[in-house]
């Protein structure tokens, strides 16, 4: 990012937040002085909960404004985000002009959105269409029999849906999901490592190569998509990345792996967002620019885990969300989240035992986010294990709302 565009960035910024303004003089920021991006604060979780996902916006109420809710805050809110008429026409060019990239034009060609719920979801066939393919969506309420019949009717060359959604489909399935005619899948949502993506290409019988995972988030948009040809994950227009270490967030953490760092991200073409140096707290491993067709483009090896409070569970959850229920039956407790293989489990430390207890967290905790809620009913997600721990946990380690990744 050069001068000039980065001013223009933080002109537009600051004629959309009036309190940024405020913000850049607490951090002895001299707007007119501003050479590098790195002069500027970083824009933390608590920094956006004080100035916007908490905050009664003015633009929440102009026409042409649509409003995403995602998962909880330390305030117990579910956030609310916020994207423009040019926002939303952004996100579809960038998204149909990545995925004319990997899909096959040649191929007469269908698509088939199974998403559960979000931007992505509510988007996708508007994108397909934008480039020539006939999509239809299956609506994330219905139970997981009734996607397989869609799939089974419709024969989609191309599916695009989330890692933990397409588990299920294949567990589900009593047929072979490779004769349903899927071709090529997009990928969005949590984690796809390289060994899972292998063992779905063998299973549904295609090239891994014809499996393209792509990396976005509500705040921001599409942020990247996995290049095979690169064996790396490129940055879409209009993204600025930069990583920061653990330490530059929290204080007293563990430093990262080598070569990983927290993703930090700013946006060239986000509107009703403060998209500039927003902290995504995924970390990501080898940050670096490559040559890609004669130009240097940023570029990273994976996603390895997240630090910040919240996880993706077919819809954001946080551990808020999730402390709010265990707190409501168990007063003395300590919580643990543990993440294996995109599965989600919640251990508890406390003295009391009772299964019934238990029971009901987990009864309540499918309802925390009515969305998850429908899509573990309806066998699209895996339930969240709620597990008494017989060890006692040490509570200086559980600082930071921490996620456990196994």
């Amino acid at each position: 990012m050069d001068e000039a565009q980065l001013k223009r960035k933080m002109d537009q910024v600051l004629e959309v937040f009036p309190w940024y303004e405020q913000l850049l003089r607490d951090n002895g920021v001299d707007k007119e002085a501003i050479q590098s991006i790195r002069e500027l604060p970083l824009f933390t979780s608590e920094l956006l909960e004080q100035h916007y996902y908490n905050q009664e916006q003015p633009f929440g109420r102009q026409d042409n404004v649509t409003a995403y809710r995602t998962s909880g805050t330390s305030s117990l809110r579910r956030k609310t985000i916020y994207y423009s008429a040019e926002d939303e026409q952004n996100y579809l060019d960038i998204k149909a002009d990545l995925f004319q990239r990997f899909l096959r034009p040649s191929d007469p060609c269908a698509a088939i959105s199974d998403m559960g719920t979000g931007h992505a979801a509510n988007t996708a066939v508007e994108v397909f269409t934008r480039i020539g393919i006939h999509a239809d969506s299956i609506p994330f309420q219905q139970p997981i029999e009734q996607h397989l019949d869609k799939l089974r009717s419709f024969r989609p060359q191309v599916l695009y849906t989330m890692p933990s959604i397409l588990d299920h489909l294949l567990s589900a399935s009593a047929d072979d999901l490779s004769d349903y005619g899927i071709r090529q899948i997009i990928l969005v949502g949590e984690i796809a490592s390289p060994a899972w993506l292998h063992s779905v290409a063998e299973r549904l019988r295609i090239p891994a190569a014809d499996i393209t995972d792509t990396y976005g988030s509500i705040e921001i948009g599409t942020i990247a998509y996995y290049s095979h040809e690169h064996e790396r994950y490129l940055f879409a227009e209009g993204i600025e990345a930069e990583g920061v270490s653990a330490e530059a967030l929290f204080s007293g953490i563990d430093p990262l792996g080598e070569g990983e760092s927290v993703l930090v991200l700013t946006s060239l073409v986000r509107d009703l967002f403060p998209a500039l140096r927003y902290v995504t707290y995924d970390i990501v491993r080898d940050l670096r620019p490559i040559l890609v067709a004669g130009e240097w483009r940023m570029s990273f090896k994976a996603v390895v885990r997240r630090l910040g409070s919240e996880l993706k569970h077919g819809e954001k959850i946080s551990v808020y969300d999730i402390e709010d229920v265990v707190y409501r039956h168990l007063k003395e407790a300590l919580v643990r989240i543990h993440v294996r293989a995109n599965k989600l489990s919640v251990h508890i430390d406390s003295d009391i035992k009772d299964p019934g207890i238990y029971e009901q967290i987990e009864l309540e905790l499918l309802d925390r986010i009515p969305e998850i809620g429908i899509m573990i009913r309806g066998g699209m997600l895996d339930a969240l294990r709620v597990i008494p721990s017989d060890v006692a946990f040490d509570s200086a380690a559980l600082k930071h709302k921490k996620i456990f990744y196994d």
